[in-house]
């Protein structure tokens, strides 16, 4: 057993005891507070709701545990195993060039990985959505989706990748800097293609029809300097009954957008501070820092995977006895994660950093009462725990925990 192949085994062993016992501490911890309500939000959220948050977390979280447990054995198997090598062989006498060999086992994969985990998908929406009462969703629109989404992996990845991997065989050793080249011009027209294209293939997006909220909503944009493309609400509720918004803001293509179920539980002061906060992470530029911040990971990452590339241990170390393009970017892709869980905290820390601006944003824009009050409402409405541990919250949350976001709002209100 090669030494890489044993670090990949004891980066994989202490990621996973890493994940349990932060599971473990978020089990204990909800179960310690689900008796009463956190003293910050009695008054406001009945018992009865804070009972239902602490089992949908719960439940949550013991799936978790187990798809995890899954997806470790399944990555077990597609590397040591020999999954990625025996798929690799079927392809491989096929008769293909090199670009649509790799091109055909890639895509291969990422189809079979989507079928492995499609048991827990389908026990998530058809059961624990069911069970608390957030599933909208059908048979017949679950495999529906799912049979867009494979359309759009063959239609849009299927040539990304051939040309990835035609860049990797014909551009010398610093073809990772051409690849991440791509890759960054590709994030550019997704971020203007989604909502013009892609999102409509799933969703349908009808402008906002009450016209007072309609015009307090763009006296808000104005006075952000935010220009819109329009105000979009979206049928979410056909498949979930949780509610959010969102907005786009790359070229000419802004828009913002409110789920339906969004709108049918907040009132007109609360949805403006709802998108005060959202408008905070455009003014701030948040969306930009985080691009740039990508960017640079993207690259520091394929860097890395040109070194890798070229050698053999990297591969034999993780089960592959005949080194290939595509198998480097598919064992990459595969392992990487087993190394940068670690960096989770740090990652989560940063986002958090962004959600507090962008509450102290809506605070001076807007109400923060009332943007307290639209937290609450969500928080109840959305059966997020108001207790979760603080560890396993560092680790796994891109927002504050409610307890924390709530009194940073109040402090900004009193100063």
């Amino acid at each position: 057993m090669s030494t890489f192949t044993l670090l990949f085994l004891a980066a994989l062993a202490i990621s996973l005891l890493l994940r349990f016992w932060l599971a473990s501490r978020q089990l204990a911890h909800v179960r310690t507070h689900r008796a009463t309500v956190p003293d910050s939000f009695a008054g406001r959220i009945p018992l009865e709701d804070h009972h239902k948050a602490a089992d949908y977390t719960l439940t949550n979280t013991r799936i978790g545990m187990l798809a995890l447990a899954w997806d470790s054995l399944l990555l077990l198997g597609w590397t040591l195993g020999g999954g990625l090598e025996w798929l690799d062989n079927q392809w491989g006498s096929a008769g293909l060039s090199p670009v649509a060999t790799g091109t055909a086992v890639m895509l291969s994969a990422m189809v079979i990985m989507s079928l492995l985990d499609l048991p827990f998908s389908l026990y998530h929406t058809f059961v624990v959505e069911q069970r608390f009462g957030f599933n909208r969703s059908t048979p017949v629109l679950f495999f529906t989706d799912l049979v867009k989404h494979a359309l759009l992996l063959f239609i849009i990845g299927g040539p990304l990748i051939a040309l990835a991997l035609w860049i990797m065989q014909a551009s010398g050793a610093l073809w990772w800097l051409y690849v991440w080249a791509v890759w960054i011009t590709f994030t550019l027209v997704m971020f203007w293609a989604y909502p013009a294209i892609i999102a409509p293939l799933f969703n349908k997006f009808s402008p906002l029809q009450d016209e007072q909220l309609r015009q307090r909503i763009q006296a808000l944009m104005d006075k952000c300097g935010f220009h819109s493309k329009g105000i979009f609400v979206m049928d979410g509720s056909k498949r979930s009954g949780h509610g959010n918004a969102y907005f786009t803001v790359f070229g000419n293509n802004k828009r913002i957008v409110f789920f339906d179920t969004l709108l049918e539980s907040l009132e007109p002061a609360e949805i403006e501070a709802v998108l005060a906060h959202e408008l905070g992470h455009f003014k701030l530029k948040h969306i930009q820092k985080r691009l740039l911040s990508t960017a640079a990971l993207s690259l520091a990452a394929l860097a890395l995977l040109g070194w890798l590339a070229a050698e053999d241990w990297f591969y034999h170390g993780l089960g592959i006895s005949q080194p290939s393009a595509w198998m480097a970017l598919l064992l990459f892709m595969l392992a990487m994660p087993v190394f940068t869980f670690f960096l989770q905290p740090l990652m989560s820390l940063l986002s958090r950093k962004h959600e507090f601006e962008a509450d102290a944003y809506a605070v001076q824009q807007s109400s923060g009462a009332d943007l307290v009050h639209a937290l609450v409402k969500m928080y109840r409405e959305n059966a997020s725990t108001l207790t979760p541990d603080p560890l396993y919250s560092a680790f796994h949350d891109s927002h504050p925990p409610a307890p924390v976001r709530i009194a940073h709002i109040s402090g900004t209100m009193g100063t």
